[in-house]
């Protein structure tokens, strides 16, 4: 039986938080421990250079994060752990994604269009400071996802984009070179999916508003005393929408605790005796570990021993499937020609010709491939026959066709203009053969 792959990763850009361990660490590590689970988590340090120019933090950061998932349970022996860079293939493979992405589905990643609009409303140029890599991020993180076929990826809801669109590279390349990525789905815990941090905003190094994961008890002490709270005085009731304290002790709560302190929130709780509850919550669970993420800190050697095995653990399964989408574009050894097969003809059975009549009495014609999707949609002929006759021209001609039935035809786009030429181009190819 097939086991469920579960991948994710966090990028070596600064030390991990709490939102990192309730949304991506803890989920990630009990999956781990689930039978039929198959899980992958790496360091992901190139994304890290999109947005850090110190080597020496990117560096640390990798120490950091590698030591946290260490210490809060991870096993190497059962999971594969790696670090991005270990793994050659994965910027490959982000190239061959490149090739198959359309730019306009990377002008509405969300940070380059954060970026875009932050620049527009200052009156500056739309790009300016925009690197390549920011634009090209959602493409790495697709090959990263890609290149061991993940079935699901733990992510907080603000990334679920990401996911869409590995999808979308998944699915161009497969219809232009046969069936190689499994479309990967997000996997959300939806009660901490965004964890908020000490102003009430999302828990993130961009806002600086972060509770560090292996903070000593006084500091994890100081800084919950720092968590934005209304002005209510004890005894006043205390609303738990909108609420950071409520909301990140109820990540760390079972439904029984939190239930207790929706009822104190409710009878006017004093916001003092409030965080103490947080700094309790929170210590109980992350106390145990520290021992274990303070010794991984002292000895990085064994840290780097444990990634550069897991790196030997991925490339066995990488090394190999980049070998065969190589074949699959064409990057073959000339010598083998004779024995390779053209990948379009091999594809003739993807697409397919129907047509049907309506209630509305016309007659109508959709090009489908074989798990139903209409990639080409017609209106509605009064003759069978001229729908028909449409077919033909459309199978012979080709472009040339699409251009001349333009009217006759539901609108395209882009990319599915590109994907019915590919079927066409298939279809006549088949056609031809003997």
């Amino acid at each position: 039986m097939t086991r469920t792959r579960f991948l994710t990763g966090i990028t070596t850009s600064g030390t991990p938080h709490l939102g990192n361990y309730v949304g991506s660490i803890r989920p990630s590590v009990r999956a781990s421990r689930t039978p039929g689970v198959e899980s992958f988590y790496f360091l992901a340090d190139y994304h890290a250079l999109i947005k850090i120019d110190e080597p020496a933090r990117i560096q640390r950061s990798t120490l950091e994060i590698a030591a946290s998932w260490l210490a809060a349970g991870l096993d190497p022996e059962l999971v594969t752990f790696y670090r991005q860079s270990d793994v050659p293939e994965i910027p490959e493979l982000t190239w061959f994604l490149t090739c198959v992405t359309g730019k306009g589905v990377l002008n509405r990643a969300h940070a380059y269009k954060a970026s875009v609009d932050k620049n527009t409303a200052a009156g500056d140029d739309p790009d300016a400071d925009v690197t390549a890599g920011l634009f090209m991020y959602p493409v790495l993180m697709g090959a990263d996802i890609l290149m061991f076929n993940a079935h699901k990826v733990p992510v907080g809801r603000d990334q679920i984009q990401h996911i869409e669109m590995a999808r979308d590279m998944a699915a161009s390349f497969n219809h232009r070179y046969g069936e190689h990525f499994v479309p990967p789905q997000a996997e959300i815990e939806e009660s901490v999916a965004t964890l908020p941090g000490l102003d009430g905003r999302k828990m993130s190094k961009s806002y600086d508003n972060t509770i560090p994961l292996f903070s000593s008890r006084e500091q994890l002490k100081k800084l919950i005393a720092g968590i934005k709270t209304d002005s209510r005085a004890p005894g006043e009731p205390k609303d738990t929408e909108g609420s950071a304290l409520f909301q990140i002790y109820q990540a760390f709560a079972s439904e029984e605790e939190t239930a207790k302190l929706r009822q104190a929130y409710a009878d006017g709780i004093a916001w003092g005796d409030a965080k103490t509850m947080l700094l309790e919550r929170v210590d109980q669970e992350i106390a145990p570990m520290r021992a274990a993420y303070e010794d991984y800190m002292a000895h990085p050697e064994k840290v780097e021993a444990l990634l550069l095995a897991g790196a030997t653990k991925a490339r066995a399964i990488a090394t190999p499937f980049m070998a065969q989408l190589r074949n699959a574009v064409g990057l073959r050894g000339l010598a083998n020609q004779a024995q390779t097969t053209h990948t379009k003809a091999a594809k003739v059975a993807l697409a397919s010709f129907k047509q049907y009549r309506e209630k509305d009495g016309l007659f109508y014609f959709k090009l489908v491939d074989t798990a139903g999707g209409v990639l080409l949609q017609s209106l509605g002929f009064e003759s069978p026959k001229v729908a028909g006759q449409s077919i033909a021209q459309l199978q012979a001609q080709g472009a040339a066709a699409l251009t001349a039935l333009q009217a006759q035809l539901q609108p395209l786009s882009p990319q599915a203009h590109a994907q019915v030429l590919d079927a066409l181009a298939a279809l006549a190819e088949a056609a031809d053969s003997p």
